[in-house]
């Protein structure tokens, strides 16, 4: 489950500086207690520029803390993250219209409430933390979503708001474990993207690198937007409104998460993307397209193009196949 810091709990109401710190301190707290189950609280890169008071800035009302650590803690939360806005964590853009039903439909876009409800109507799991006192101490905060094109209608989500640190480990100690082997990536993947057909050697490869959680975190979020674009294919072929919005947002751009090869690779290493067809061993496919991570600088390759009703076969998962 991802955890986010609801940045609208921010919202000027502290009146002293006593206590916005035992405000600021609970919710230290709790981020804390996130990381003993191996979470994080991500919170909005702009937090840092906030005004828990109308007299005095985030980093002022920081500052007098009398605790030097608990300041340089909190600072680098604030200044280095991690944050959920970051290019490639968030999931929602501005053209994404959400609206937090509990707040009179107030419009919810470009916060980590919004964010929220996006990544679970995408079928992820994520709760927010908010600050108290606040205008947002409720459980569950429901959203209502519609894409910018008017294209998707009232779709709603209920997301858990967590305000104090019994609720929060309490919740934590129900949540599904985070994946800790390569053996448990390929478990994860098995399990959860039925819509993918995996070649049955496609770890392999893994296998010889340390294991790294983050590098393991992004090929299951590789995985899911492959999931996502083939389920949206299967629905309303490739002209869709929301398959348009996946491919412009993960298969284009300089930053993009998938790409195809170039020309110049496809000819130099046209062996090393051909794989056997994981259906029909009398076959081969050449499939150059792939995700990207960067960490290991892993790449994950599939078939291509993406087709309504037929199979994405991911064959490989491994350390890049194309070095010069």
């Amino acid at each position: 489950m991802d955890l986010l810091f609801n940045d609208l709990s921010i919202h000027e109401q502290f009146h002293d500086l006593d206590s916005f710190h035992q405000a600021l301190e609970r919710l230290m707290e709790m981020r804390a207690a996130a990381k003993r189950f191996d979470r994080e609280v991500y919170c909005n890169s702009n937090l840092v520029n906030s005004s828990p008071d109308q007299r005095f800035s985030m980093q002022q009302t920081i500052n007098q803390l009398e605790d030097k650590n608990k300041r340089r803690a909190i600072m680098l939360w604030l200044t280095k993250g991690p944050f959920w806005d970051a290019q490639e964590q968030r999931k929602h853009n501005e053209n994404d219209l959400l609206k937090c039903v509990n707040k009179d439909h107030k419009v919810v876009t470009d916060t980590a409430v919004g964010e929220a409800a996006f990544r679970m109507l995408g079928g992820s799991a994520c709760g927010i933390v908010s600050i108290k006192p606040s205008d947002w101490e409720f459980s569950p905060v429901n959203v209502i979503y519609r894409d910018g094109n008017g294209q998707s209608g009232g779709q709603s989500v209920d997301i858990d708001n967590f305000l104090d640190l019994s609720t929060l480990k309490s919740n934590l100690q129900d949540v599904e474990p985070l994946i800790r082997s390569w053996s448990a990536l390929k478990n994860t993947a098995l399990s959860q993207f039925s819509r993918l057909t995996f070649a049955e050697d496609c770890f392999e490869p893994l296998a010889k690198l340390p294991f790294a959680q983050c590098s393991a975190k992004t090929l299951v979020a590789r995985l899911d937007v492959l999931s996502q674009l083939a389920d949206a294919r299967d629905k309303d072929g490739a002209q869709s409104v929301e398959d348009q919005q996946i491919y412009k947002k993960h298969f284009t751009g300089k930053a993009a998460w998938f790409s195809d090869s170039s020309e110049t690779e496809k000819q130099r290493f046209k062996e090393k993307l051909i794989f056997p067809h994981p259906e029909r061993p009398d076959h081969q496919l050449f499939c150059p397209y792939h995700g990207k991570e960067r960490h290991l600088q892993l790449r994950l390759h599939f078939s291509w193009p993406i087709q309504p009703g037929q199979p994405v076969y991911v064959v490989y998962i491994g350390p890049k196949l194309t070095k010069k």
